[in-house]
């Protein structure tokens, strides 16, 4: 039995030694191909690696060159969240001369018809550091689509705009005023990325009481058809008897659409506050700047010295509008009651 038992011992020793042989050799086998899968990996990684540094090479070169051409001149001292907003346009047409090294400040006046942009305007031309072009985009032909809009925006900040805005002195901030139904709304996705790229500065101009800016909208249209200043139509005057002959017009006012009318414009006014959102901007009102014409924000809005500024235009609805409408009864009972009573007083500031 012993005998037996050993040599079947023998016989199971002798099966199982092929199979642990094998398990060796496959073992062997499988660490030569993991060498293998490993020296491959690297190998691939190297051809990568070189691909990524060749492809993001020319654009590192170029960096400097981008900043050499931003920095010919000094830059002031700006906070760096500022630094958008300060430029060294080089025209093509021109040289700036003794100019080149003033940095410019861009911006644009977003506004509606009789809010007081023309007003402003002269204001701000009366500083000797600021240009601005006036309402640009009242010629259909430069807002026909973006591609029109953005080279006439481009001449403009390239300091290549001709008008009599231009200064002799260095100018330090350049502009225009753009009325929100001259296409500003209609491509406002695109004009807001222009703008934050290009660093451009916004000023909403708006007026408060919109019964008031209804009353010079009509008065303004019936001179235009009527020229009440010796066949001359002038939708600004410069003396208290120019005005004083405009203001003689008393407009009446269709009641049946005056809410619908006033609720549409005061949309609109929300609706450019959101489109224009993401830009650097600041919001002023008529009636607050013909008060105390305190102009002092808005000159360092720009980043120009604050000076006093000064404007020849003489306002021509000075009247409450009792006296500026003929059917003043029927707009006082519209408006009686509503939101836009406080429009049927006289003062020009809404506290």
């Amino acid at each position: 039995m012993q005998l037996g038992s050993c040599s079947q011992r023998r016989l199971i020793q002798e099966d199982v030694s092929p199979f642990k042989a094998s398990k060796r050799s496959l073992f062997a086998l499988r660490m030569v191909l993991l060498f293998f899968a490993m020296t491959f990996g690297v190998y691939i990684c190297s051809i990568c690696l070189k691909q990524i540094s060749t492809r993001i090479t020319p654009q590192y070169v170029l960096l400097p060159k981008l900043e050499m051409t931003e920095r010919n001149c000094k830059i002031p001292d700006v906070p760096t969240e500022d630094l958008l907003y300060v430029h060294y346009p080089q025209p093509k047409t021109y040289s700036r001369g003794e100019c080149e090294c003033s940095p410019v400040r861009f911006f644009v006046i977003l506004s509606m018809q009789r809010s007081g942009s023309g007003w402003f305007e002269t204001l701000l031309n009366s500083h000797p550091n600021v240009s601005s072009n006036g309402e640009i985009f009242s010629v259909k032909e430069r807002r026909e689509n973006f591609s029109t809009i953005e080279r006439t925006l481009d001449r403009v900040y390239n300091l290549e705009w001709v008008s009599s805005a231009a200064k002799n002195d260095c100018v330090a901030a350049v502009g225009f005023k753009w009325m929100l139904n001259q296409a500003a709304m209609e491509y406002h996705r695109e004009i807001v990325k222009y703008f934050n790229r290009r660093g451009v500065l916004v000023i909403f101009l708006f007026r408060q009481n919109l019964l008031r800016r209804l009353i010079s909208v009509l008065a303004n249209a019936y001179d235009r058809e009527k020229k009440l200043l010796n066949g001359t139509h002038k939708s600004h005057v410069h003396s208290e008897k120019e005005a004083e002959v405009l203001a003689m017009y008393r407009p009446v006012i269709n009641t049946a659409n005056l809410l619908t009318n006033l609720k549409s414009v005061e949309k609109v006014m929300e609706d450019s506050l959101r489109f224009f959102n993401s830009t650097r901007h600041i919001l002023l009102y008529y009636e607050k700047l013909i008060n105390n014409q305190d102009l002092s924000a808005v000159q360092k809005f720009l980043g120009v010295p604050v000076r006093e500024l000064k404007s020849r235009q003489v306002k021509i609805h000075t009247r409450p509008p009792s006296a500026q409408i003929d059917n003043w009864g029927d707009v006082h009972r519209t408006l009686r009651g509503t939101e836009y009573e406080h429009f049927l007083e006289h003062a020009d500031h809404i506290t």
